[in-house]
């Protein structure tokens, strides 16, 4: 991919912000509330301590390698799809190649019935939190039944002094059809906008981050005309135009997963962050390297089957230059 960086070395004003679905990050423990009974010790996927470790290990080994070729730290803002709870977050910072980063985290329990939730880690030598908010998104069936999903998040901070918000999605899946489940997306679409209303409201020029798993691509109807209005730039756009994807489905590509500027990311004032470009890293590490799934994300499962892998995803990141 093209960079904007001509010198390679890592420089300190360089700082990475990353998203990744974490392919069902569960404790191995029965939350009677929810239905996650497949991720425990005697559920189908035989989700034992020892494997649950090894996930959260191979997660901080991608996360601490996100950006390391042109910045100089680790990324400083990481938003996450399928967590159960602020238990396996706290086992993720607090892991041993982590805990020296001292990351801490934003996040709610969501209604979703398996009990997966979007959260917000930083890193807190740059990133000041000043408050996070939920927002529940209502959808309902044809029965007029609330079809329960994930909660938005909305984290309010300040990167390196700066004021930023960052909004958290993890949008309604297309399990019941691509066509069927498109206004479940379009109106999580509408919900960002609320948002980022209830934003403009607090802080008329805020710089906005908005990232997630869709569960669209850029060039879908809920993104492209309802999310990414003339006060966005969305650099997944260009990825998608040249054949990057985050996960697959019958053997087809897509790019689910994205992170969104506000267009006041490109105004280059002293002391604020820029926009420089974004790419989705899929090293051959975090791929299946035999197999009808060559070079498909590596998974920790594949039906039943336990591999030992990541996430069923690659990971999203891009770089925001601070100007001195």
């Amino acid at each position: 991919m093209f960079s904007f960086f001509t010198n390679k070395t890592p420089k300190d004003n360089v700082f990475t912000v990353a998203f990744y679905n974490l392919d069902n990050l569960f404790d191995i423990y029965d939350d009677p509330d929810t239905l996650d009974d497949e991720f425990t010790p005697q559920g189908e996927k035989r989700w034992t301590l020892r494997r649950y470790k090894n996930k959260i290990t191979k997660i901080g080994d991608v996360l601490l390698q996100l950006g390391i070729e042109h910045s100089t730290t680790t990324p400083v803002l990481i938003g996450l799809a399928e967590v159960e709870n602020k238990e396996v977050l706290l086992d993720l910072i607090n892991s041993k190649k982590m805990r020296p980063h001292y990351y801490d985290f934003a996040h709610f329990d969501s209604p979703d019935e398996r009990g997966i939730d979007v959260a917000l880690l930083y890193q807190k030598k740059y990133f000041e939190l000043l408050d996070a908010k939920k927002y529940p998104l209502l959808l309902f069936d044809e029965d007029g039944n609330r079809d329960y999903t994930r909660d938005m998040l909305l984290v309010k901070g300040r990167l390196n002094g700066e004021l930023l918000y960052i909004i958290v999605n993890h949008w309604p899946s297309r399990r019941s059809g691509l066509k069927e489940s498109e206004i479940k997306r379009i109106t999580a679409a509408k919900r960002v906008h609320e948002i980022i209303a209830d934003v403009h409201n607090e802080t008329p020029e805020a710089k906005i981050i908005i990232m997630g798993d869709f569960n669209d691509g850029p060039h879908s109807v809920s993104i492209e005309k309802h999310l990414v209005t003339d006060d966005f730039y969305n650099p997944m756009a260009h990825l998608k135009d040249t054949g990057n994807g985050t996960s697959t489905y019958n053997d087809e590509w897509f790019l689910f997963d994205q992170i969104i500027f506000s267009k006041n990311f490109f105004e280059k004032k002293s002391h604020t962050h820029t926009f420089k470009y974004a790419e989705v890293f899929d090293p051959k590490f975090v791929r299946t390297w035999r197999g009808k799934r060559k070079n498909k994300p590596f998974r920790t499962y594949v039906g039943r089957w336990h591999q030992g892998g990541y996430s069923d995803h690659f990971p999203v990141f891009a770089y925001v230059e601070k100007n001195e």
